[in-house]
């Protein structure tokens, strides 16, 4: 059993979990060959970059209600194309429905994340998501991962009615799993999402700052690899 306060444990899926850059990556790819990209946009690499950059601004828009879900799905391709001279709204649909359909299919996870979760279940730890993605990909992506079955809860900003960092998905949380804020830690990548958001709601946190990025926040924990969790919990 445990032998510390905390008793749920909240992952992040994208970032901390499910290495999204790499199975983008993979995904993109795909696209990139099934749909002839390179009469577009010229190399897979311009192509990759475009749409990380209009990928990261449409989600910060969509964390701030600014745009809805069905228009960011699409939206970064179509914009990607647009400015690369191709403005057609009906290809970007249907590339954006491939994307969706293709990437929750990869299955790479961060180094130990398995052995990690495992460990944390032994001890008795009850594990749970809290994550900003969309229902119908996440629970994909955690099945195809063989990740679904460490985890009691999955809470997704959709049936929270908000997203990280706002306290009402983790309200939400905390009413779903019978947790309080004394014995819960949340774990994730995202300083302003996962670690802000859980500080302004009085819980621990574990930042997973794989990349060592330099910052001056301040985080209950800080880890680089997934295994280092053990040795704090």
């Amino acid at each position: 059993m445990q032998h510390n306060k905390y008793k749920h444990i909240f992952f992040d899926l994208d970032r901390t979990l499910w290495d999204f850059n790499a199975n983008s990556e993979i995904t993109l790819n795909q696209l990139y060959r099934d749909y002839q990209l390179q009469n577009i946009f010229g190399s897979f690499l311009f192509f990759k970059s475009r749409f990380e950059y209009h990928n990261g601004k449409l989600w910060n828009a969509y964390y701030q209600n600014r745009i809805k879900k069905e228009d960011l799905m699409y939206r970064r391709f179509y914009l990607c194309l647009k400015e690369s001279g191709a403005d057609d709204l009906d290809l970007a649909k249907e590339i954006a429905q491939d994307f969706i359909e293709i990437s929750p299919l990869q299955t790479k996870t961060f180094p130990k994340a398995h052995e990690m979760l495992q460990q944390l279940k032994e001890k008795g730890y009850q594990l749970h998501i809290i994550t900003n993605g969309f229902n119908e990909v996440q629970y994909k992506k955690l099945t195809n991962c063989e990740l679904i079955s460490y985890f009691t809860e999955i809470i997704t900003s959709e049936d929270a009615g908000a997203n990280k960092p706002s306290p009402l998905i983790f309200e939400y949380a905390l009413q779903n799993t019978g947790a309080t804020t004394s014995n819960s830690l949340m774990i994730g990548d995202d300083l302003k999402t996962d670690i802000a958001g859980a500080r302004k709601s009085n819980i621990d946190q574990i930042y997973f700052n794989s990349n060592k990025t330099k910052h001056n926040d301040d985080v209950t924990y800080e880890v680089n690899e997934l295994i280092e969790i053990t040795k704090i919990l």
